[in-house]
């Protein structure tokens, strides 16, 4: 460990507008700080009052990450282990529901012996202590904070933030504003305005940014870089340039460039050696400039219209690719857009995921596309959902029982070949039925899905309410289907394949949630493997008319969360 305790934290806040990449921000200062030798933790503060985004609307929210432990998380958390390596918990993603459920039970309980329960002191202390919750064990704490400086759900967090550094000094605190400066084609200048509002914004909060990350179409000159500095209180090099990239993966590499790490160490009192990117910049090379060609993907599911609802997948996908060492082009289709459109569609892919959600709508374009796929020697990987319509189209179409289907779908349906385990009918409360955090899986010996683990036994995490109906396994089994990863009592499927199919695997848990850029998960190495070997594009133009696709997903998500 490069330093003793005390724990510094550094607290990631935005303003201007939202979405400019807070998230990705805070993870990339976390990675150079791993890279330095620093043990990191990131958390994210939601100013939200939902007590965690487990009941929201993926259109409204984008996906729903799920923790070893079980938690169910901002996407964000997604991004902060995927850079930093490490696997979070409950600890590491806090809501204003979330505080404010703690002190009312609190209060119930009578802890505050009568007083009046105000948002200062109680609400501001019971985020002090989530700051200081994780850290003991770790070196470097980066909290992140949702929303945008302006907002009035934040002002809580913010004011608990300035009394966090009063209490623990500047020397162990240290602020990072993210913001924009816009760019005025009319006018043929970026406008630096923005930024200035929005930091007299935070310092009328009490809070002075140490360091401010510009969000920018263009390059940032010396003039401007010192004019934001002046009119902003922070010194000329703490003004760091944050151009689009690529890939996110890069912006670590960008923020070295102008040595952010070395200003949040001389700002916290910290030494550490150089940190050696020599790794991860092969990694981002090999994502810009695959050796072996681009293979296209079609993600096929029911909240397309936001990419956001399936993050992991997306970025798991492109694991794969950089495992194998080419470009991954995915399409995102609406299992609607697939019974409008036709199956033939699925034909111009390498290979087809479907992936998880929650009732019917669409389900039967899924059933019908697994059922193609499977027709077609097309590979396919099915998650969640996707294992439970591959369940349903394989009893009706092989087995031979037209009326299969999940209880989710259709309470009547004479064969209910997805249900709900016994112990859970008598759970009404939303989520209380659901299995979620990791549970080991035993896999089959000379199983695809043993090959391409290379272990007898692994564990992943979970995210469903309803499993295969064990009544109907020796049926499905007699009909192919092989069941080549189970529950360690042998009572839960787990994963499912088909033997005689170039790639045919499904699996109840949610693979995309273990994968890592430095590390992709094996089932998505071995399927963009077999889609690169099936369909490679050896760098050719996408013919799919995908900007037009994506010109509609505005429109497509405000109609479907009506």
């Amino acid at each position: 460990m490069p330093e003793a305790l005390p724990t510094r934290h550094i607290f990631v806040t935005g303003g201007v507008v939202s979405s400019l990449g807070k998230g990705i921000a805070a993870a990339s200062i976390g990675r150079l700080l791993v890279e330095r030798g620093f043990d990191v933790t990131i958390q994210k503060f939601d100013p939200y009052i939902n007590v965690d985004p487990g009941t929201m609307s993926p259109f409204q929210h984008g996906e729903v990450y799920v923790t070893d432990d079980g938690a169910e998380t901002d996407l964000d958390l997604g991004h902060y282990e995927r850079f930093i390596g490490v696997s979070l918990s409950q600890s590491n993603n806090v809501t204003t529901g979330r505080i404010y459920q703690n002190i009312l039970t609190k209060e119930r309980r009578g802890d505050f012996l009568g007083s009046t329960v105000q948002v200062i002191p109680h609400v501001t202390d019971e985020i002090k202590a989530h700051l200081r919750r994780l850290a003991p064990s770790h070196d470097i704490v980066i909290t992140e904070i949702g929303g945008t400086v302006g907002d009035i759900e934040s002002l809580p967090f913010l004011e608990a933030l300035r009394q966090f550094r009063q209490d623990m000094g500047k020397e162990n605190t240290l602020f990072v504003h993210l913001t924009l400066i816009p760019y005025l084609a009319a006018a043929g200048e970026l406008k630096t305005k923005p930024t200035q509002h929005s930091v007299r914004e935070l310092r009328e909060t009490g809070i002075q940014p140490d360091i401010l990350i510009c969000r920018t179409e263009r390059k940032l000159t010396e003039e401007i870089r010192r004019k934001i500095a002046r009119f902003c209180n922070v010194r000329v090099e703490h003004v760091i340039e944050s151009l689009d990239v690529e890939t996110i993966y890069e912006v670590p590499l960008r923020y070295r460039e102008q040595h952010l790490d070395d200003h949040i160490l001389e700002l916290l009192g910290l030494t550490a050696p150089e940190p050696d990117l020599t790794d991860w910049s092969a990694m981002v090379d090999r994502i810009k400039r695959p050796g072996h060609g681009t293979v296209r993907i079609a993600v096929v599911g029911k909240y397309t219209a936001l990419v956001d609802a399936y993050k992991s997948i997306q970025e798991a996908l492109g694991h794969g690719g950089i495992a194998n060492d080419v470009g991954v082009e995915i399409d995102w289709i609406s299992s609607e857009e697939v019974e409008a459109r036709g199956l033939e569609m699925l034909q111009a892919y390498g290979g087809v995921v479907i992936p998880g959600g929650f009732g019917v709508r669409g389900t039967e374009g899924m059933v019908d596309a697994v059922r193609y796929l499977r027709e077609q020697g097309i590979p396919f990987l099915g998650i969640c959902l996707g294992l439970q319509c591959a369940i349903i189209e394989f009893a009706r179409n092989v087995c031979g029982l037209e009326d299969s289907d999940s209880h989710e779908f259709d309470r009547e349906t004479s064969d209910p070949v997805i249900s709900l385990m016994d112990a859970q009918y008598n759970v009404t409360e939303m989520g209380g039925t659901m299995r979620l955090g990791s549970y080991p899986c035993r896999l089959e010996e000379n199983s695809v899905a043993r090959e391409a683990y290379g272990a007898a036994e692994v564990s992943e995490r979970h995210r469903h309410r309803y499993e295969v109906n064990n009544e109907y396994r020796q049926l499905l089994a007699q009909g192919g289907m092989r069941f080549s990863g189970l529950s360690p009592d042998g009572g839960l499927v787990e994963i499912i394949e088909l033997p005689d199919h170039p790639f045919f695997i499904a699996t109840q848990f949610h693979p995309e949630l273990r994968s890592r850029p430095t590390a992709s998960h094996p089932l998505f190495t071995s399927f963009v493997k077999a889609a690169a070997e099936r369909s490679p594009l050896d760098g050719q133009e996408n013919d799919r008319p995908r900007r037009e696709h994506e010109a509609e997903a505005s429109e497509q998500a405000v109609g479907a969360a009506r």
